[in-house]
């Protein structure tokens, strides 16, 4: 109801009681849709900020208002060193007038999405603030007049559409009327509450309201009360103090809750991707079994045999085993047995990175009931601030190394020299495939090993690319790129960071790409 008649009316009356004689010093705009206006007697000055946002058009009078020194420009400069000489309120109309020396004028019209301000001179339209209103230029000023017929007859006549009929009271009032009428008994009842509603309108309390959550104001007293007001400046000063804090504290609120369920999809996809993962490694003990067998059949394996079929324990199944040919039987099962304990120490690691994922995962959901509950930015900024104490160990370690995937192979690039040996020395297992930039600076690449399954050439260049372009040759046309599994890498000791020794290796040139 700021911007209906009745309290533009109370308004302009307040600003002309203050404004006379006061000399319009500057008029300029510094953010969309806002316009600043300062007014000064020697004396004090008085600032108008009139905010036509689509979503809250609304006038306000701050004590002080300090102007950037960028992003700002003047506007309707013909009013500059004017003096007011009148604050015009049109009858049953949105919009009044601060009437200005030599002809001119400024119209504030306050009507709503369409709201406007507009500079008069002699009665015709030379400037307006919100451009894409051109049909604004068209508004003569002797026709904001309006008038409407208060007698009790057209009052009987119109008792079922008063909305239209009387359209300066606006929804609010209109709709606290017809709840009335519905108890009155005869139509001389429903006029006596009708005129004592006018009554009350023409000299009213101004009440800030809380609907829903948004403030907004009334000179009716109503139920949600929270705050109440007899000088119409204050009153509107607290309602733009109150509704751009609600806006701000709701677009602040509602940019948290979206980020905290963005978080909450990471990780409960991480989660999902990991345990698929675990069950396949925990679904996959063949390595401890093949182990098994060929202790079990150490006589009949002899140095040379590439593969053996033996009957497996449980199944009575024919297990197909693959061996090295210059490894004895008891080497050849040392050899299973070893990448049996690796795929432990992976089954462990995932869980234990699976339960520190679902424990985030709970966090975030607490964290989000929350905010969900939180009320103003005083109740809000604690959670937006929660964060994992690092005194608990509830915050992770950053990792040494960036991640990508290819063909579904991982492949890990170290970060930096001190990165590269913690990603090949802790990181990484032997049955990895290590890469780096052959005779140049550059990160450690691996290829994590899937048990099962051969390196994939085409997975080698792309693992290739990216450790060329992590080099020193990033800039090259062909680099060429050193690859081995990573148990033929080792550090000797005292060895600057990232320096290791490569036993044996294979080169493939390929074009660095990120």
């Amino acid at each position: 109801m700021h911007n209906n008649f009745y309290f533009l009316r109370q308004l302009s009356d307040s600003l002309r009681a203050k404004l006379i004689g006061f000399t319009v010093v500057s008029c300029f705009s510094q953010n969309k849709e806002e316009l600043i206006l300062e007014l000064n007697n020697e004396r004090e000055s008085f600032f108008i900020k009139a905010s036509l946002q689509p979503n809250f058009c609304c006038l306000c009078f701050p004590k002080s208002f300090n102007r950037a020194k960028k992003n700002s420009i003047d506007l309707f400069n013909d009013v500059l060193i004017k003096k007011v000489v009148g604050v015009r309120q049109f009858a049953n109309e949105r919009s009044f007038a601060l009437e200005l020396e030599g002809g001119f004028a400024l119209i504030f019209k306050m009507h709503g999405n369409l709201a406007n301000i507009l500079l008069i001179n002699t009665n015709q339209v030379t400037e307006i603030f919100r451009n894409q209103f051109q049909d604004d230029y068209k508004l003569h000023l002797d026709k904001l007049d309006r008038t409407i017929d208060w007698s009790k007859e057209y009052f009987e006549s119109n008792l079922t559409n008063l909305a239209k009929a009387y359209f300066t009271l606006g929804k609010d009032v209109c709709q606290q009327l017809e709840n009335q009428f519905a108890f009155a008994h005869s139509t001389d009842e429903k006029w006596n509450l009708f005129e004592a509603t006018l009554k009350q309108l023409a000299q009213p309390n101004f009440y800030i309201l809380d609907k829903n959550g948004t403030p907004a104001l009334s000179l009716l007293l109503t139920d949600h009360v929270i705050a109440q007001f007899t000088d119409p400046v204050e009153a509107i000063n607290d309602l733009f103090y109150r509704y751009t804090s609600s806006h701000s504290f709701s677009i602040e609120k509602s940019k948290v809750q979206r980020a905290i369920s963005e978080g909450l999809k990471r990780a409960e996809s991480y989660i999902q991707k990991n345990l698929v993962k675990l069950n396949q490694i925990e679904n996959d003990q063949h390595y401890q079994l093949w182990g098994d067998l060929i202790m079990a059949h150490m006589h009949e394996v002899k140095i040379g045999t590439k593969t053996i079929s033996l009957t497996n324990f449980y199944t009575n199944a024919q297990e197909e085993i693959k061996l090295k040919a210059e490894l004895n039987a008891q080497q050849n099962a040392e050899a299973f047995y070893r990448k049996a304990k690796n795929q432990q120490i992976e089954i462990n690691k995932l869980k234990e990175s699976i339960g520190t994922k679902q424990n985030e995962l709970s966090r975030l959901k607490n964290l989000l009931d929350q905010i969900e509950m939180a009320t103003d930015f005083k109740s809000l900024r604690p959670l937006v601030n929660d964060k994992p104490d690092k005194k608990k160990g509830n915050s992770q370690k950053a990792l040494p190394y960036h991640t990508f995937e290819y063909n579904g192979f991982q492949i890990w690039v170290g970060k930096n020299a001190e990165a590269n040996d913690e990603l090949t020395q802790k990181y990484s297992f032997k049955e990895d495939l290590w890469l780096h930039a052959k005779d140049v600076a550059g990160s450690h690449v691996l290829i994590k090993h899937q048990s099962g399954k051969n390196f994939p050439k085409d997975v080698i260049a792309r693992a290739a690319e990216l450790a060329a372009y992590n080099s020193k040759r990033k800039t090259d046309s062909l680099c060429p790129v050193a690859f081995t599994p990573k148990k033929f890498v080792r550090k000797r000791k005292g060895d600057p960071a990232g320096m290791v020794v490569v036993e044996k290796e294979n080169v493939i040139m390929v074009v660095p790409k990120l």
